[in-house]
């Protein structure tokens, strides 16, 4: 009995104290990349100090949680504000820090009980939710902005003249925040355990990671790669052509937002939108010309080669990416698995992370402020930006690259050795 004992694999603890270690890391790793992107960006001079509270909403929008934008403007006057977007820069920090800490207590295992991983993610559960109560009621703030803020003198004049004073606040839906943050922890700790080739899982699940945990491997790859890709790039535009602040600030606040919206364009998919008064996106400047225009504008290959024919490189680098996972997904597989497996495989795989990109790439804002009924005051005073994606056209052409790029990596690892 003292040999088998001795014998057996150390198994790392995996209690309350490992998971308060857990959230706090994945929060600060978090506040930690948005905090500079924010400076960057210029929320430094927001006054009434509330930079740090701008850093906690970002953090809460990351996870999913719900930041409601408020507004005033006196009695002579109405303001209306809105604003959906996912810094993804944050969300990816924060999911890659938090599978981390939940997989390693489980390594050297390939078996783990139900009762032991429920027992374990529902304790970073509970102080998960625990931390996001505290981080709801922290980001909340209503700061004043001057008419003259906004760049014309006649605008601060008219403001004097009628007493008028805009506020804008941001505030927390707690319920929806704790629920939103909730399912975006169980989605990570999840496809944690399925990526994972070292996580331990439950006997009935063994039989069904073969075909599961490499397509989710390579879905993993493909949309790090192109993070990766575009943070390269990003820093080559920091250097050569100037403008270092507001790029850094994409970088660390919405790099996947771009890269991942370009990988579904490559694919041939085609988004909807609109860009007017003061919104504007980051970069590629391409972008911003195709949208910005009085009708909702089309966003896809051909309209973004009009105005830079470069764009077609995306077409090029999504080949060449989806045949390299494609590739690693079947040499992670089992050598019995015949060609068209793989490219049912990673087409089932696509097609959701495509519909996920949808889902998080969407952008919605706009502002208002209007005097005496009078909605268009000239200066900066109102805009509207929005992008919404076409999804099934998405979804089935995620499909249709899926199944020839799966089937031509599975033809390509035949004759490797397979470490499935």
């Amino acid at each position: 009995m003292s040999v088998l004992t001795a014998s057996r694999p150390a198994v790392a603890r995996h209690g309350w104290v490992q998971a308060v270690g857990v959230v706090l890391a994945g929060l600060v790793a978090m506040g930690v990349v948005a905090a500079p992107g924010l400076w960057a960006a210029g929320a430094a001079d927001l006054p009434d100090g509330a930079f740090p509270r701008v850093v906690v909403a970002t953090v809460v929008t990351a996870v999913g949680g719900t930041v409601e934008l408020s507004g005033s403007a006196g009695g002579l006057a109405e303001s209306d504000a809105g604003l959906t977007v996912i810094p993804l820069s944050v969300t990816l920090t924060g999911a890659l820090i938090l599978a981390a800490g939940f997989l390693r207590p489980l390594r050297h295992r390939a078996v783990a009980g139900t009762l032991e991983l429920a027992g374990w993610a529902a304790r970073i559960a509970v102080l998960w939710l625990a931390a996001l109560l505290g981080l709801s009621f922290a980001a909340r703030r209503t700061f004043s902005l001057s008419l003259g803020d906004f760049g014309e003198d006649a605008l601060g004049d008219l403001g004097d003249l009628f007493g008028i004073s805009p506020e804008v606040g941001f505030t927390t839906d707690v319920p929806a925040t704790m629920f939103f943050g909730l399912l975006w922890l169980v989605g990570v700790l999840v496809l944690a355990l399925l990526v994972a080739r070292g996580a331990p899982l439950p006997g009935r699940l063994l039989r069904f990671q073969e075909s599961v945990r490499p397509a989710a491997y390579a879905m993993v790859v493909l949309l790090l790669a192109w993070v990766g890709l575009g943070v390269v790039i990003g820093l080559v535009v920091a250097a050569t052509r100037g403008h270092p602040a507001e790029t850094f600030a994409v970088i660390l606040l919405g790099m996947p937002n771009l890269v991942w919206l370009a990988l579904t364009i490559g694919l041939g998919a085609t988004w909807n939108g609109r860009v007017d008064g003061p919104f504007g996106l980051p970069m590629p400047h391409a972008l911003d010309e195709v949208l910005r225009g009085e009708d909702v504008s089309e966003l896809n290959l051909g309209t973004l080669a009009e105005q830079d024919g470069k764009v077609w490189w995306l077409l090029v680098v999504d080949a060449l990416l989806l045949l390299a996972v494609a590739f690693v997904m079947a040499r992670r597989s089992p050598p019995r698995m015949r060609a068209w497996e793989h490219a049912v495989h990673l087409a089932t795989a696509l097609a959701p992370t495509v519909l996920m990109i949808c889902l998080v790439c969407r952008v919605s804002a706009h502002y208002g402020l209007s005097v005496l009924g009078i909605g268009d005051l000239g200066g900066d005073l109102g805009g509207e930006l929005f992008l919404r994606p076409q999804v099934w056209t998405a979804i089935g052409l995620a499909l249709a690259w899926g199944l020839v790029a799966g089937f031509l990596g599975g033809l390509l690892a035949r004759r490797v050795r397979h470490r499935g």
